[in-house]
């Protein structure tokens, strides 16, 4: 036992009181500064800002198919479809206000420096895979649509639906404890009206899960015609084909995906099992 212990066991036991060292607490360091607001433009000059051209977008709710979609798609010959991107999510801190000023002087907000990232990005990921066109279909890219458009004025959209209850009831059996049935509802009618948004907005081709499916050969046919390309059959047969890992996360990543051929979906919910939070959806979607 040291003398410090020693003598505050004492001192203690007369006084009810021990001795102990002051701690000074440490400042935490300062947050990093926030970048100024602006608002998103396009380019100022596409041949010059922008590497990849008429990149496509998949936009659909989450567990909706698009995993399904991408690894069809990624087995053409002439089309990458890699797993969830996330690219919105890079983010481009100008930290002090030299930086600012050198940016500003070159012309360059700090979004139109993320948008140079971002597609430098998908520039790097399409030309590793040696073929020439590009497919991102990060379902939280409905959120973004009009950022999306504006870094790619020349950008297309490929518009995946699925029955929403259907979706909803796929969000919550993932995970039914950290995905309660009324959370799942809301959770997922938000991708759901973002998409509605989107396809107002845009201009692109709309699929539905049920009839991909269903037919994939002609869906994918569909889609080969919207993206000017000649249909491959080996689309379908995906599982022939390297998709890398599937992954929690970045897409997919249950049995029926493993299988490599296309499954039949599940029965579509009679009237009376669609939650009224979706019904005026369902209907809007053509699905009541």
């Amino acid at each position: 036992m040291g003398w410090k212990t020693r003598v505050n066991t004492a001192l203690e036991g007369m006084t009810g009181y021990s001795v102990s060292r002051v701690r000074r607490e440490v400042a935490p360091p300062p947050p990093a500064p926030q970048p100024p607001a602006d608002v998103p433009r396009p380019p100022a000059d596409p041949k010059l800002d922008r590497l990849v051209r008429e990149p496509v977008f998949v936009l659909s709710p989450v567990r909706s198919g698009s995993t399904l979609l991408r690894v069809m798609l990624n087995s053409h010959s002439r089309i990458h479809a890699p797993h969830e991107l996330h690219v919105r999510r890079l983010a481009v801190t100008l930290t002090t206000d030299p930086l600012r000023q050198a940016m500003e002087t070159l012309g360059f907000s700090t979004s139109d420096i993320e948008h140079l990232l971002w597609d430098r990005m998908l520039h790097r990921e399409l030309t590793g895979s040696g073929k020439q066109i590009i497919v991102d279909k990060t379902p939280s890219n409905v959120f973004a649509h009009r950022r999306l458009a504006t870094c790619w004025p020349d950008a297309r959209y490929i518009f995946l639906m699925r029955h929403p209850a259907s979706i909803a009831l796929s969000w919550h059996e993932a995970d039914p404890l950290e995905r309660p049935w009324e959370e799942a509802i809301q959770h997922t009618l938000r991708y759901m009206r973002y998409l509605t948004e989107a396809r107002r907005r845009l201009d692109g081709l709309t699929l539905t899960y049920e009839r991909v499916v269903a037919d994939p050969e002609k869906e994918m046919r569909g889609v080969c015609a919207h993206l000017g390309i000649d249909y491959e059959p080996g689309m379908v047969r995906y599982g022939d084909h390297e998709h890398g890992e599937f992954v929690k996360g970045i897409g997919d990543w249950r049995d029926k995906i493993r299988t490599g051929r296309v499954q039949p979906g599940r029965p579509l919910p009679a009237r009376d099992e669609v939650p009224e939070e979706l019904r005026e959806i369902c209907a809007e979607w053509g699905y009541l």
